[in-house]
């Protein structure tokens, strides 16, 4: 993961099905020393107590942590002024977590528990260089290889300029706040934040208007749980049926469909999941021509995304997902009816949610994989 102190966005390489190795003591046997009868005996016991062991600490442990305690519906929560579902305090007045706070390690310990199996590892990263033409007028990403001096064995090294929102990426809570307040996650001012180059001479000396509900928080903790892929594209096609909406398209996703998508596949929500659309736009992308791909960038942005609603508020926010992304550019329909509508406020500012943004659910919703082993849940790991 690719994090900078007080960022905004985070590059991610995500993969799925991530497995976990516990450090051994275990020594390769000296062939000549053929160990006794006795002394297989006491291995063996000694082996069944170390797996003993190792089961205990992979099953969730009762606790009084974050996940046990009780938290307030989509409407018991206070608006911010105008703006219902605030959720600044639920975890503290200096939270810098926001629903990361859901991860917890009993969360993750279940999550790792039920959901690896195989240990199979499937990248859900899209390249800092697609869309080949970025959206929304961003920078294109540059990437120059370099060779050094011949003379010390002709090294090479690589540059990477890019803005962060290319490739598959994680929006922080310094993306998007309230506009119409001038604040962001837990009534930061956005007058606070700095903007522009900002030297950092001494890492242990940051400034703490800087570092505050950076995005470097979630680098830090993690994101790691149980994640939930709903496969809309799948759902909708599964009998060879069209697709009954495009994904370049403006249109909005209803709770009535993400919940017939999830009761097709089966799912049942748990506190702290990491929820994943798959709504298309990557699928299109592959398939369209490089003359459609370019032109992509030229014409209004407008994607198909979940519905701006209040019911769309209460599904995310009342199944408590620790976070959400999708294969979109922008998670929600767009554009947004008004600006006071948009999601991205809600989910980044009112509640401290992490937003993904163009990852690559291709590969993990391969029929062959879903539906023999991968299933719908599996364990998303941030690899760094």
């Amino acid at each position: 993961m690719a994090q900078h102190c007080g960022g905004s966005h985070v590059k991610v390489l995500v993969k799925a099905h991530c497995l976990f190795l516990r450090k051994s003591s275990f020594q390769p046997p000296n062939p000549n020393r053929l160990p006794s009868n006795r002394r297989v005996s006491e291995q063996v016991s000694m082996a069944s107590r170390r797996l003993s062991n190792i089961a205990s600490q992979i099953t969730p442990r009762p606790s009084s942590s974050v996940a046990e305690i009780p938290l307030p519906s989509y409407d018991e929560l206070p608006p911010f002024k105008n703006y219902p579902g605030c959720a600044w305090g639920v975890w503290g007045q200096d939270d810098q977590l926001g629903t990361v706070n859901l991860l917890t390690e009993a969360v993750v310990q279940r999550a790792a528990s039920d959901e690896i199996r195989l240990g199979r590892m499937i990248s859900l990263n899209w390249p800092i260089n697609f869309p080949e033409k970025p959206l929304f007028n961003r920078k294109t990403p540059e990437v120059r290889m370099i060779m050094k001096k011949e003379e010390f064995g002709m090294p090479r090294d690589d540059e990477i300029h890019i803005n962060t929102q290319s490739g598959s990426q994680w929006d922080g809570m310094r993306h998007i706040g309230i506009f119409e307040h001038g604040v962001f996650y837990n009534n930061t001012d956005a007058k606070s934040m700095q903007t522009g180059v900002v030297p950092l001479p001494n890492p242990n000396e940051i400034d703490p208007s800087l570092a505050r509900i950076g995005i470097q928080n979630w680098a830090t903790h993690g994101i790691c749980g149980r994640g939930i892929l709903l496969d809309l594209v799948g759902y909708y096609t599964k009998n060879g049926d069209k697709l009954p909406y495009d994904p370049w398209t403006t249109h909005p996703i209803t709770v009535a469909e993400l919940e017939a998508v999830a009761k097709y596949q089966g799912v049942q929500f748990r506190r702290g999941d990491i929820l994943l659309l798959r709504v298309g736009f990557i699928q299109k992308y592959y398939k369209e021509t490089t003359a459609a791909r370019q032109a992509l960038s030229q014409r209004p942005e407008t994607f198909a995304g979940i519905e701006q609603s209040e019911d769309m508020k209460r599904f995310l926010w009342n199944n408590h997902f620790a976070a959400i992304a999708s294969d979109q550019p922008a998670l929600e329909s767009w554009p947004s009816p008004s600006q006071e509508k948009l999601l991205h406020q809600t989910i980044l500012g009112l509640w401290g949610m992490p937003l993904g943004e163009f990852f690559d659910l291709e590969k993990l919703s391969q029929p062959a994989l879903t539906q023999a082993d991968i299933r719908s849940s599996f364990h998303p790991g941030l690899c760094t």
